[in-house]
């Protein structure tokens, strides 16, 4: 079964880290992701460029509406996600677990995913 792990925390505290301690916090990381490539469980990992950067489109208007810049009204924000693919949801949650103890602070959330390709019936 496939996973995404959507990661949040405070973009404001990971974007004030010096260099050497988003490498530090990144070398942690490493392990983990190193761990579950050698296992054929790491699908991808992803981080996310601040939400300053983000385009939004707001699709409640025809045409829809595209607006620069963050709309992020919670505290946290999603700065990046991972694909795995394990066997259930316990091993998913051992995986943020594992991910936690290497970049403590924030949450991460878990959903499985279904494949969307139209006419194709994948689960």
């Amino acid at each position: 079964m496939q996973y995404a792990i959507l990661c949040y925390n405070d973009e404001d505290v990971v974007w004030s880290w010096t260099k050497e301690e988003d490498d530090a916090v990144m070398a942690r990381l490493g392990v983990v992701h190193d761990r579950l490539i050698e296992q054929g469980k790491f699908g991808a990992g992803i981080r996310l460029l601040p939400t300053t950067a983000a385009t939004t489109l707001r699709k409640n208007t025809d045409p829809p509406v595209v607006v620069d810049g963050p709309y992020a009204e919670t505290k946290e924000q999603l700065l990046g996600f991972y694909i795995i693919d394990v066997e259930n949801l316990e091993e998913a949650l051992e995986v943020c677990r594992d991910l936690t103890r290497a970049n403590p602070g924030g949450a991460y959330e878990v959903r499985p995913l279904a494949l969307f390709v139209p006419g194709t019936q994948i689960g």
